[in-house]
C-alpha cells in the first residue's frame, strides 16, 4: 500500500480500522488495537497497545502485537484477534472461533474457508501469553507455526469466504471498493 498504514487507508470513505471496528464490536467486550504507530488516530476505535517489548528486539511481525493484545486482555479468558486489512468480518467470527476451540477442548482456534487458512483471525486463550512469549524469545515468527505448537484448530467459514477478503495492495483495495458497493 505504498508505505501507508493500511488500517488508516480509506475503503468506501473510511479507514479500514473503522470497517474493521463496526464489525467486531458488537462481537467482543472491548477493542484493543496492537499499533507502532499513529497511536492517536488508532485510538478513537478502542484501546490501543504498542506491540514492543524490549527483550523481544524491534519489530517481530504480527505474533508481537498478538502477545501486546493477550497482555492487555489478561483478565479475560479469550482475546479475538484480526488484522486491521480484513474489513468485511463476518457477524459471528468472535462466536465461531470460541465455539470451534472450546468444542475441540484446544486453547486457540483459526479462521479457515474455502480450504484457505486465515491464520491472523484467531480467538486464543489468553492463558497462551506465557507460551507466545517463550515461542518469541526462541527466535520463531511463524504464525502458523506458533498455532500448531499451542495446539489450536480450525475453525470453518466455508458459508463466508469473501468475508476474509484482505487488502494489501491498491489493486486489492479497488475489488474491496466495488464489494463494498454492494
Amino acid at each position: 500500500m505504498n508505505q501507508q498504514d493500511k488500517g488508516l487507508v480509506l475503503l468506501h470513505g473510511q479507514p479500514m480500522v473503522a470497517h474493521v471496528a463496526r464489525r467486531l464490536a458488537p462481537q467482543v467486550g472491548r477493542l484493543i488495537i496492537s499499533a507502532n504507530r499513529h497511536q492517536a488516530r488508532y485510538a478513537q476505535y478502542g484501546q490501543v497497545v504498542e506491540d514492543g517489548e524490549p527483550e523481544l528486539g524491534a519489530f517481530q511481525g504480527p505474533l508481537l502485537g498478538i502477545a501486546a493484545g493477550l497482555a492487555a486482555a489478561a483478565q479475560d479468558d479469550w482475546l479475538v484477534v484480526v488484522p486491521c486489512d480484513t474489513p468485511f468480518l463476518p457477524a459471528d467470527l468472535a462466536a465461531r472461533l470460541i465455539g470451534a476451540a472450546e468444542s475441540a477442548r484446544a486453547p486457540l482456534a483459526y479462521a479457515a474457508a474455502n480450504s484457505q487458512r486465515h491464520s491472523a483471525c484467531m480467538a486464543v486463550r489468553t492463558a497462551l501469553l506465557s507460551d507466545l512469549r517463550a515461542y518469541l524469545l526462541g527466535g520463531d515468527r511463524k504464525v502458523g507455526l506458533w498455532q500448531a505448537r499451542a495446539g489450536g484448530v480450525e475453525a470453518r467459514f466455508d458459508d463466508a469466504p469473501d468475508a476474509f477478503m484482505n487488502v494489501n495492495t491498491p489493486e486489492e483495495l479497488a475489488v474491496a471498493e466495488r464489494y463494498a458497493s454492494q
